[in-house]
């Protein structure tokens, strides 16, 4: 049983794969790749920012202990030179207290100035990253779009495409309706001509009356051919054949004498 959820979960992770890579634009990822890494980029420069503040509000801190210090000594001064060696004692005890302070903050202040260089250093190269990705970015989709673009323009000369195979379809079907329609209209002709379907028209022509069309055209054109011979011969037409049921005395009758004229 565990086998078959095994084989089970990798015939899933294979399908839904395919279905990601064929749902994938390479386009969109180094767009998003990109964006995160201009998201990165904002906040390492946050980064630096904060420690540039953290850094500049100890030296606020560090002005504000020296001048302190500063005052206490000269109290401590006064006081020695007034005879008040108590008081003397008190504002350098004050000032030893500050003194130290100062040394902590000297520290956190360098150790912030450290942190600072680091962080403006690492802000530098990936920013160089940066640029060199976009570069990168738009190069290869510029390519991947021009190889786009000569693929569909392939597949269309080709035929291959979803498209074209579409209308390939589309013109196929055509023509084999018109096939399957010239056909049809031919064997219909063809079982009116020989009678075996009747014409509820009335228009259509018996087997007796087709054969005896077809011999009178065939001796019309053969009359034609014959006149046309007597005509480049020099010679007179031939006579028209006399349709049925014609008067046949016009064609019997003989042509009437010349009328002669005595001289006077």
């Amino acid at each position: 049983m565990s086998g078959v959820m095994k084989r089970m979960g990798m015939i899933f992770r294979a399908k839904a794969n395919k279905a990601l890579d064929r749902a994938e634009d390479p386009r969109e990822t180094l767009d998003y790749s990109y964006q995160k890494q201009l998201e990165l980029l904002q906040k390492v420069r946050r980064g630096v920012a904060d420690v540039a503040t953290s850094r500049k509000r100890l030296e606020l801190q560090l002005n504000q202990l020296q001048s302190q210090s500063s005052k206490l000594e000269d109290q401590g001064r006064k006081a020695l030179a007034l005879g008040r060696e108590d008081l003397a004692r008190e504002a350098l005890s004050r000032r030893a207290a500050l003194q130290q302070q100062v040394t902590d903050l000297e520290t956190q202040h360098q150790t912030l100035q450290g942190e600072e260089e680091k962080l403006t250093l690492a802000a530098q190269r990936l920013q160089a990253k940066v640029d060199a990705f976009r570069t990168k970015k738009e190069t290869i989709k510029a390519t991947y779009t021009a190889a786009q673009a000569q693929t569909r323009i392939g597949e269309a000369f080709s035929g291959i495409s979803e498209e074209m195979g579409d209308v390939g379809l589309a013109i196929q079907r055509a023509e084999d309706k018109t096939a399957q329609m010239q056909a049809r209209a031919g064997a219909i002709d063809e079982l009116l001509a020989s009678g075996a379907l009747d014409d509820p028209s009335g228009m259509a022509k018996d087997d007796i009356q087709a054969e005896l069309d077809r011999l009178s055209g065939g001796t019309d054109v053969e009359l034609e051919l014959q006149r046309m011979k007597a005509e480049l011969a020099g010679g007179s037409a031939p006579q028209q054949a006399i349709e049925p049921g014609q008067d046949q005395t016009r064609s019997q009758q003989q042509p009437q004498d010349t009328p002669r004229f005595d001289k006077q």
